[in-house]
């Protein structure tokens, strides 16, 4: 496994920050206890150096003025792990406002499945996320293809897989534009895509873990995606016709 198939690109969206919203703190709570012995107390300076946050919960809970919070990080050559939130000014959908993205990076083979998908989910949890997925990043690079327009943004989206819709033809904001390795979804979004139906999910219910607050993590495939991997490709290819609402492909 190369360095970017075993790390993980973690992306989350929800709904935007207000004033006093304690959704970031809770966020990097949320992922300390999912990986115990993690400690996200370090961040960057403009030169790129590690720098120790002494005060890291007070430096978080007051970085959240630009609509996220500032990036974090362990210490940990063998095991890194980075988060930080931003507002993205595009809405997820027809008509929507700025929202609040959480992103992330992971490396699997540190870590492993479970655990990644424990951190996953409780980031959505403490986001209270719409939806989100952790991919690896070399495969989240094509998936991001599949988003096409034909004046904005033509051509053909890669493998064979479906052409997804730009947010601003996606009816609601709780349903997904895309489909990743790990994919969480709210208990809306599952409802907004129709999962699960018992008859027709056994599968992925097999690989999937149910959230507190009735949402839902789906692991695709057992191993990591890898598009290369004919297997992997048709149960991704499977998955959208599952879920027709997934990218807007059920708009009219």
């Amino acid at each position: 496994m190369d360095a970017h198939s075993n790390k993980l690109s973690i992306i989350l969206n929800a709904p935007a920050l207000v004033s006093g919203d304690e959704r970031p703190l809770a966020i990097v709570h949320g992922v300390e206890r999912a990986l115990p012995g993690l400690r996200l107390g370090w961040t960057l300076s403009e030169k790129g150096d590690i720098v120790a946050l002494p005060r890291r919960d007070e430096w978080v809970a007051d970085g959240g003025t630009d609509g996220g919070f500032p990036f974090v990080c362990n210490d940990d050559d063998n095991c890194p792990m980075t988060l930080f939130g931003l507002e993205n000014p595009n809405g997820l959908y027809t008509g929507g406002g700025p929202h609040f993205e959480v992103h992330g990076s992971l490396y699997l083979g540190a870590v492993g499945t479970a655990p990644a998908a424990d951190v996953l989910k409780a980031i959505g949890e403490a986001a209270r996320a719409f939806w989100g997925d952790a991919t690896p990043l070399n495969v989240g690079a094509e998936i991001s293809r599949q988003t096409l327009d034909p004046v904005r943004k033509p051509g053909s989206p890669p493998r064979g897989l479906p052409a997804l819709r730009f947010p601003d033809s996606i009816r609601a904001p709780e349903i997904p534009h895309r489909l990743g390795w790990l994919n969480y979804w709210s208990a809306a979004a599952a409802r907004a895509i129709g999962f699960p139906d018992p008859a027709r999910d056994a599968e992925l219910l097999s690989r999937s873990l149910r959230t507190a607050t009735g949402g839902w993590v789906v692991r695709l495939t057992d191993a990591p995606l890898e598009l290369e991997n004919p297997a992997h490709l048709d149960a991704l290819k499977r998955a959208y016709e599952r879920f027709p609402e997934i990218g807007g492909r059920a708009a009219p």
